[in-house]
């Protein structure tokens, strides 16, 4: 067991409503030694089916890129599709293995440079025909934060990335391919997300871990006056009727909860009291209808384990209906993600 492992087992709950139906709408594998820049421990199947084996009744799951088995001798641009090609692989086991605590993988988000304006749907065939019948969307990261230290991954990123005219001239493209878009940002960027689902009607959006409320760095110590403002973008960015949310990636480090650096992990109350008013918020807003649960792990990870995450998601459940249930935990995430269970 590893040393995160230990940390996280010290917190055990029973399993609350463990039949219910899970699709895990995003999550990540990765051989730290195939992502530039990175060192440190693997995550694959075998790693997350531990995590999975929990208890909940996870019937599927959908891999969301994070920039592992990339080509390394193919131009740059078509470089991430080797990430297509190595989920896919790893996905046709887990449809071969697949058993209560073993979800299948049954979509595949993948990263294109979306500056590549038109010439990215070069990029978008090959990662279709890479995916096997998976692939479902691009994630093309617009989070940017201009201090380098505090966040060291989203150094170098391009402010404003969302409004320039390459951007969006290669989002463009992704309503003919029938492929949606995963956005990953932080929280003062969601006006921008906001004006882009507006400019792109059609375009299916998933608003991904909640526009990133940052907790750390100057915004430490600021959730309340940063939590209004937050309210506010995501209930103008909810009148957009081809943006869903994904709600969940909020245990992160950069959440600024501090879980990651206590003696005990989180336990799923902790959960509940912390982070129920971003759910509901976005919930109401959005509807049930355009909501799905996710688990982001293992970056949330770092917090809390997989099982009192899930315990922690099912109590925020709780205040809703049978058929609302049904649409956070499955329903949403199959008919956005076109997934066959």
């Amino acid at each position: 067991m590893s040393k995160l492992d230990s940390w996280l087992a010290q917190v055990e709950e029973e399993i609350v409503d463990p039949q219910t139906p899970i699709i895990d709408a995003h999550h990540h594998l990765w051989q730290n030694k195939g992502i530039v820049g990175h060192s440190g421990d693997d995550y694959e199947l075998d790693d997350f089916w531990s995590d999975t084996a929990s208890g909940h009744n996870v019937i599927g799951t959908v891999f969301i890129e994070c920039g592992t088995n990339y080509f390394s001798h193919s131009p740059k641009a078509m470089q991430p599709v080797g990430e297509t090609e190595y989920v896919a692989t790893i996905a046709k086991k887990s449809l071969q293995d697949a058993a209560l605590g073993k979800p299948p993988i049954l979509g595949i988000v993948s990263y294109a440079d979306l500056r590549l304006g038109a010439a990215v749907n070069k990029i978008i065939e090959a990662h279709i025909e890479a995916g096997n019948g998976l692939f479902r969307g691009i994630r093309h990261s617009s989070a940017y934060y201009p201090d380098p230290p505090i966040i060291d991954r989203y150094a170098g990123r391009i402010e404003h990335l969302m409004m320039q005219n390459d951007f969006r001239a290669g989002f463009a493209q992704l309503e003919p391919a029938g492929i949606t878009f995963d956005a990953w940002l932080l929280h003062p960027q969601i006006p921008e997300l906001t004006a882009l689902a507006r400019a792109f009607p059609h375009t299916t959006i998933i608003f991904d871990h909640f526009g990133g409320p940052l907790g750390i760095g100057p915004y430490e110590g600021k959730k309340t006056e940063i939590l209004e403002v937050w309210k506010r973008d995501v209930a103008e960015l909810a009148s957009c009727d081809n943006v869903v949310a994904k709600l969940g990636g909020l245990a992160m480090p950069i959440n600024g909860w501090g879980w990651d650096q206590r003696d005990l992990p989180a336990s799923s109350d902790e959960i509940v009291a912390a982070h129920q008013d971003y759910y509901l918020h976005t919930i109401d807003c959005f509807s049930p209808a355009r909501c799905m649960f996710e688990s982001n792990f293992p970056v949330d990870k770092q917090s809390v384990s997989y099982g009192v995450l899930w315990n922690g998601l099912k109590k925020i459940a709780n205040r809703f209906t049978d058929d609302e249930k049904e649409q956070l935990f499955r329903g949403t995430a199959e008919w956005v993600y076109r997934l066959e269970i």
